[in-house]
């Protein structure tokens, strides 16, 4: 008896369920352009001054008024132009975009810890522990953020970025605080909690160690929205002229064009590139969130449960 040397092609039940074993399910479209998006910022932050000098961005490093290099006047050392105290546009924009991502960072950081153990306590604990928590993080919420932080900010001396990350940090916890809440009240009654009470872990072990893995998708998208949120709200201060005036920031650029009446004289090259990072800016990160979303609901990807 003789056998073929050629292996006979699969049946299509066989292919189709190799093709659905072969999917990757987790693999996100807007997350991957999201994350490209600010991939390309950071690094354009972070390897721009190995390439161009950012002694430029401060007054009277360079000529005034020089428009781009690709229009009439336009010079080659100075490819964005520059504005109207002297300072290369080129250079601000490398030194501004990591102030302000620095500024989302660290506020979203910190609202995103401090949310992470009050959710935690409030879901997990129950009782007057989440009575207290709901209570001061809807109350928070109700409270104009924005009139709250001008108040603030026209009172205290900002000397750099972290001082304002510090100061948007206090209306940056009740979210994840919610978040994180109700997500514990989900988690607490599956089996694999259960099973930790009854080996006699500890508090801290179960809402650390046990649930903590389980949240890392709501955990991540809330911590995107937060960075987000946080620049948005540390560049209406800047335009408000209320961010520290010694360090280039992107609202800064802004306001500084703003003031000197750039849009009105026809001055692009001032205010249109850093509104075109800050809208790189937040659409990478809404798309990062919304696929995180996608990935940790599979009903928001079309997926049947």
């Amino acid at each position: 008896m003789t056998t073929s040397s050629t292996s006979a092609p699969l049946p299509q039940p066989f292919r189709s369920a190799r093709a659905r074993r072969l999917n990757l399910s987790w693999v996100n479209i807007k997350l991957a352009i999201g994350a490209t998006m600010i991939l390309a910022v950071l690094l354009f932050g972070l390897i721009g001054p190995f390439f161009w000098d950012t002694e430029l961005a401060y007054v009277g490093s360079s000529p005034r008024n020089l428009p781009p290099m690709w229009a009439e006047k336009g010079r080659a050392d100075h490819p964005l132009g520059s504005e109207s105290m002297g300072r290369d546009m080129l250079a601000q924009l490398i030194v501004g975009t990591p102030s302000s991502l620095k500024v989302g960072f660290i506020a979203a950081s910190i609202g995103l810890g401090v949310g992470l153990i009050l959710g935690s306590c409030a879901g997990y604990l129950g009782g007057r522990v989440d009575t207290v928590v709901r209570t001061i993080s809807d109350s928070v919420v109700t409270i104009p953020s924005l009139a709250v932080l001008v108040v603030i900010a026209a009172f205290v001396k900002m000397t750099d970025t972290t001082v304002m990350a510090l100061i948007l940090a206090l209306f940056a916890w009740p979210g994840p605080t919610r978040v994180v809440r109700a997500q514990v009240l989900s988690l607490r009654e599956r089996g694999y909690v259960r099973m930790a009470q009854l080996s006699a872990a500890s508090v801290p072990e179960i809402m650390f160690m046990e649930m903590l893995p389980n949240m890392l998708p709501w955990l991540a998208a809330s911590f995107t929205g937060g960075i987000s949120g946080a620049i948005l709200g540390a560049t209406g201060l800047e335009v408000l002229g209320l961010g520290p005036t010694r360090v280039p920031s992107l609202g800064m650029i802004i306001n500084y064009a703003t003031t000197a009446s750039a849009l009105l004289r026809g001055m692009y090259w001032w205010w249109f590139p850093p509104m075109l990072i800050l809208m790189i800016i937040f659409t990478g990160f809404f798309l990062i969130t919304i696929g995180l979303d996608e990935i940790a609901n599979p009903r928001l990807r079309g997926v049947k449960a």
